[in-house]
Formats: structure tokens, sequence, C-alpha cells
């Protein structure tokens, strides 16, 4: 079930904009009326999705909007009046911040809602591809750690070291990163 927090500082809007986002299929709905509260709920919950009405009672919207798309995942949407929404929108785009001019359109809020889920789902596709190759760094380092290690203490050649951690990989049913951590835990000590 996709959360979604909605910050808006009068009740008409909240009104509003849950029945546009029930609409548009999401039914769990954390409504706040204040940028403080809002940090609050980002803090102890991962929401798929926050929508900013501005103004918020305690500030204009924008710098909530800067701190969630700085510490979330979440696809971030603000709403704001037609005569600053440009302004609005060429400082926050670069933050990944969707802006929505008021009054708001059903037909625009709703291609700019599946717009940002699209865009969240690909971040989170490229995150999980970055931490993968991250850990095959990772693996790969280890790996030519312990290649070094049997080149110096057991006056291995480089092709030798490599047959010999693929070898005890395969015969032990271990991983190379595995057979790695096992030769460098009895060289470096």
């Amino acid at each position: 079930m996709e959360r979604v927090l909605l910050a808006s500082g009068s009740d008409k809007g909240i009104t509003l904009l849950s029945q546009l986002l029930r609409e548009s299929g999401y039914n769990q709905i954390t409504n706040t009326k204040s940028g403080n509260d809002a940090r609050r709920c980002i803090n102890q919950t991962e929401y798929e999705l926050i929508v900013i009405n501005t103004p918020l009672t305690d500030e204009f919207g924008h710098e909530f909007s800067i701190k969630a798309a700085e510490c979330s995942n979440s696809g971030i949407i603000l709403i704001c009046k037609s005569d600053i929404s440009e302004d609005v929108s060429d400082k926050l785009s670069c933050y990944g911040v969707c802006v929505v001019p008021k009054p708001v359109n059903k037909v625009v809020f709703h291609q700019s809602v599946r717009l940002v889920s699209a865009t969240r789902s690909r971040m989170l596709g490229l995150q999980n591809e970055n931490f993968k190759l991250q850990t095959k760094i990772e693996e790969i380092r280890l790996v030519n750690r312990a290649k070094c290690c049997l080149i110096q203490y057991l006056k291995f050649s480089e092709p030798q070291a490599h047959r010999y951690i693929e070898k005890q990989a395969m015969d032990t049913r271990q991983t190379r990163k595995e057979v790695a951590q096992r030769i460098l835990s009895t060289y470096e000590t």
C-alpha cells in the first residue's frame, strides 16, 4: 500500500487534495498543516508521495520540499499560486520537485502524480542497480587483496592466485568473497 503525506495549511485544501489522491489510487494519506509536523512525519515514515499545498501554517513550503527531496526517496509535488509557479519551479526543479500551479486542474494533478510516481520508480531502480554495483566492486577489491596476499606470502603469480581463489570457491561451495575473506584472515593479522 502506497503512503502519501499531504501537507496543506488549509482544511479545504486537505479535503480537495485527499479526494484527488484517492481517485489516483492512494488510500493511506497522512495529513499535516505545518512544515515542522511534516518534517517529523518524514523522519518517522517513508512515504511514496509527498504533496505540499502552499502556504503551510508555519512556512511557505518550498523549504520543506527541499528537505524532503534531500532526505527521502519520495516523489514530491508542490502546489502554489500560478503567478509564482514558474519562479518556484525554477528553484525546485534541480531537487526533483514537481510544481503544479493553482487552481489545481484535476487532469494535470493526476498526470503529475503519475509522472512523479514513474520517476520515483525509475530512481529506485537506479539506486538498486547502484547498490548491486557497489557490492560487486567491494567483492572485487576483497578478492584482489586476497590475490596480493597469495602473491606476497605464497609466491603465486597473478593467474595462479586467481585460479586458486576460483578453485577454492568451487571446491568448498563458497563465494569468491568468502574465500577471499578466509585468505585475508589467515595472512593479514
